[in-house]
């Protein structure tokens, strides 16, 4: 029976995003505190309305800010996922940094939730070269960072030797699921406008066109696939202003129409390792 599921999946940075690229004045800030105070609970509404589960990768830094607001994502039914400590990419870390940002971040969903994530999503979507030992080391069973597939969940490498003048080595498979994700799913880049003194994201695009990309997505997924994933990403300070808040309740009532099911990636992690077991 073909089965066509749908992740929507939450990156609430709070301020942690801007506060990581060294953007402390107060309107920057005052971004990440509209995801908080506006944007989260309008979300929260809108999924209560349509019954659906969804993953929220919540940074350490906004489960100490913002606690109250996490409870109440938690309280939600929604998944809390692995998303750093601070929003500084892994690959900007060293090992023992990378991996004290884990394990105290881990801490704080514990205290949130009565046990430790089991997804992780790193914060720019750039792994370390330690990311993955770290990652199995302290039991997460799936990453949602890399662009290996657009549909399909996969098992994690690990031990690659990448050089530039020389043919890549891949490593050994692990028993780590990969939930791909796309920069093309992803709000931030579409719609976040911002300026610096070194360079500028754009963003601004036409809601009703990135939707039509969005909905493709999901139409070329149930045309070549009798079963698959995608995962689309969300900000709640982005995606929760104005016309982006319409667009995304049309997304949810075009793909129901499609037949989607929705659900948290833990689930769809739970249903991939039943139907592809790890083979040692």
């Amino acid at each position: 029976m073909a089965k066509h599921i749908v992740c929507l999946t939450f990156d609430f940075d709070a301020m942690s995003g801007f506060i990581a690229r060294g953007m402390t004045s107060p309107t920057p800030v005052s971004r990440g505190e509209f995801g908080a105070d506006v944007a989260t609970p309008r979300l929260l509404a809108l999924l209560k309305k349509y019954r659906i589960a969804t993953s929220w990768y919540i940074p350490g830094h906004t489960l100490e800010t913002y606690p109250a607001r996490c409870r109440e994502v938690f309280a939600a039914g929604h998944e809390i996922g692995h998303h750093g400590w601070t929003h500084v990419p892994p690959a900007l870390l060293t090992r023992d940094k990378e991996e004290e940002g884990l394990t105290r971040a881990n801490e704080q969903i514990k205290k949130l939730t009565g046990s430790y994530a089991r997804g992780y999503r790193s914060p720019s979507w750039d792994l370390s070269p330690h990311s993955i030992e770290l990652l199995l080391k302290h039991g997460f069973e799936y990453d949602s960072s890399m662009m290996g597939d657009d549909y399909t969940p996969y098992r994690v490498r690990q031990g690659d030797v990448i050089e530039l003048e020389k043919p890549a080595v891949f490593g050994k498979t692990t028993r780590l699921i990969e939930m791909p994700i796309s920069w093309t799913l992803d709000d931030y880049p579409h719609f976040e406008f911002i300026r610096t003194k070194d360079w500028i994201l754009p963003g601004l695009m036409n809601y009703n066109l990135v939707l039509e990309n969005w909905i493709n997505d999901f139409l070329y997924m149930k045309k070549i696939l009798k079963w698959g994933v995608i995962t689309y990403t969300f900000h709640p300070f982005v995606i929760g202003r104005a016309g982006r808040m319409l667009m995304l309740e049309k997304l949810i009532k075009k793909l129901k129409a499609e037949g989607a099911v929705f659900m948290t990636l833990e689930q769809a992690v739970a249903e991939y390792d039943k139907r592809a077991p790890f083979k040692k």
